[in-house]
């Protein structure tokens, strides 16, 4: 098989839906943990556009953009598939996945880098998008795809997580079981799944991070 690297940072959602699809394919791979402040010549020769990770690199050919990443991995290597065989079926898991990221990551960036009425209305916003996840996306069902992960899950896993982590940091409310019923069991299913469990980052070390680099965020742009 040809040599896979990812180049990533720990603290990044981005670098973990990649992870977490290469763990959940048993790809080997080998990592190497980027310096975002001081970042190393391979990143910026690889992905001169944004020059940004997380960066697969497959048999010295560049890939970026996390899902663009995972769907490129889905393809090539197709065990334990993350996008539906059914075209229809595929089609819908793209529309979601499409809609975590022009809707997720815009609200979950302004959140973290807000505060008052600003903050509170990122969290507003947020609400309202989980509350058409949870009702149009996911129902009833125990996972994204089913019974199975798939696509979607891998989409929404690492924004939720990192949600979550923002709203602690913010001391606000987010998952509140009596609102999203369906939203709190999918979380805790999926972060049960032995893969993804063994590769979720360590709370407090990110917690103490993130708190860290929020202030450093404020206090620069006051």
């Amino acid at each position: 098989m040809e040599e896979v690297k990812l180049y990533g940072k720990w603290p990044s959602p981005f670098y973990y839906r990649v992870l977490w699809t290469l763990k959940l394919k048993g790809i080997p791979f080998e990592y190497i943990e980027e310096d975002i402040k001081n970042k190393s010549p391979q990143l910026l020769q690889y992905n001169p556009v944004y020059k940004k990770i997380p960066v697969l690199v497959h048999g010295g050919k560049p890939i970026c953009e996390s899902m663009n990443i995972v769907q490129y991995i889905d393809e090539v290597w197709p065990q334990n598939s993350l996008l539906p065989a059914d075209p229809y079926e595929r089609s819908v898991a793209r529309f979601w996945v499409t809609f975590a990221e022009d809707k997720g990551i815009p609200i979950m960036i302004k959140a973290f880098n807000t505060r008052g009425e600003e903050q509170e209305k990122a969290f507003e916003e947020s609400l309202e998008m989980l509350r058409i996840v949870e009702e149009q996306c996911l129902g009833e069902k125990k996972f994204f795809g089913g019974d199975n992960l798939n696509i979607v899950d891998i989409a929404f896993g690492a924004i939720v997580h990192y949600f979550g982590l923002i709203a602690e940091i913010s001391r606000f409310k987010l998952f509140e079981v009596e609102k999203f019923s369906h939203l709190h069991a999918w979380i805790k299913n999926f972060e049960e799944i032995p893969t993804i469990k063994e590769n979720l980052p360590d709370h407090d070390k990110t917690v103490t991070f993130f708190k860290a680099r929020r202030e450093a965020q404020i206090s620069g742009s006051s």
